[in-house]
């Protein structure tokens, strides 16, 4: 069965009776070479297993499964599932799971399905969503390789963007904290059924094993950083003033032990000096 073919498509979908939501952000993919190339980039080979989020009507799924040793996907639309039940009648190592990505317990799934592999995530993220579910996956400390995602064009851009650019967010600060980034190829609008009003981009997020801030430091780190970029455009003193209650002095004071002025506004910190100014910082908290 060809699932990105557009005949194809709109016959399955007709039959079912099923109509694109855009509540949930679904546009799937029609476009035959974007899933293998996924796939290929996303760790989907043997001696893993492949957490999807998100299905649409199985295109990035088969791949995944053509290709690594068991494939776990967590769709939230359950009138997805008979079509799904459909697309991927093929494989035996595929199983769809009907939550809610953001209410589900991660790691008791990963425990439960891919015991003894290696774990890596593959989805095309709906747009609405993308930040909070990049951040649920890389908070939550899973037992996973990497995270190989597509996403808006312009949210790749600021997730690859360097640490301490006027390119960076808070969300750029996170990926660079847990692991390394990587863009990898973009996707044009029309590659997807129904067309966005954007182009995509694929990214990777490769995980970091070992913590660099111990828990109650982290914390306080990520307080600081989104506070922040919350109020990118005062300087920092002000901005950690007037959020966080941190005294103006004492930020003045922690940024020029960072080689920073007091006028510093929080894109122009690096991670080194974002961590600096954390330990400086956290005592006053």
């Amino acid at each position: 069965m060809e699932l990105t073919n557009i005949g194809t498509v709109r016959d399955i979908l007709s039959r079912h009776g099923f109509s694109f939501s855009k509540g949930l952000g679904q546009n799937f993919i029609i476009n035959p070479d974007i899933c293998p190339k996924i796939a290929e980039y996303g760790n989907a080979r043997e001696g893993f297993g492949v957490l999807e989020i998100g299905t649409g009507i199985g295109v990035l799924t088969a791949e995944l499964a053509k290709r690594a040793d068991k494939v776990t996907a967590v769709e939230i639309d359950s009138r997805l599932l008979p079509i799904l039940a459909e697309t991927l009648e093929e494989f035996d190592n595929v199983r769809i799971v009907n939550e809610d990505v953001m209410k589900c317990d991660l790691h008791g799934l990963i425990k439960e399905e891919f015991d003894g592999l290696k774990v890596a995530v593959c989805a095309n993220l709906p747009y609405y969503i993308t930040s909070p579910i990049l951040m649920l996956l890389l908070e939550s400390r899973l037992p996973m390789e990497s995270i190989t995602v597509m996403v808006q064009k312009e949210a790749a851009q600021r997730l690859c963007a360097k640490v301490g650019s006027r390119e960076a967010g808070a969300i750029t600060v996170a990926v660079n904290y847990y692991g390394t980034v990587k863009s990898l190829f973009n996707v044009s609008r029309g590659s997807f059924m129904p067309a966005p009003n954007v182009d995509s981009a694929v990214i990777r997020i490769d995980l970091n094993d070992e913590r660099k801030l111990d828990e109650e430091h982290e914390r306080f780190f990520f307080r600081m950083v989104r506070a922040g970029f919350e109020q990118r455009r005062k300087t920092l003193a002000n901005g950690l003033c007037s959020i966080m209650g941190i005294p103006k002095e004492s930020v003045c004071s922690a940024l020029e032990t960072v080689g920073l002025n007091a006028s510093a506004r929080i894109e122009q910190l690096d991670m080194e000096q974002l961590i600096g100014l954390s330990a400086r910082l956290i005592d006053n908290d």
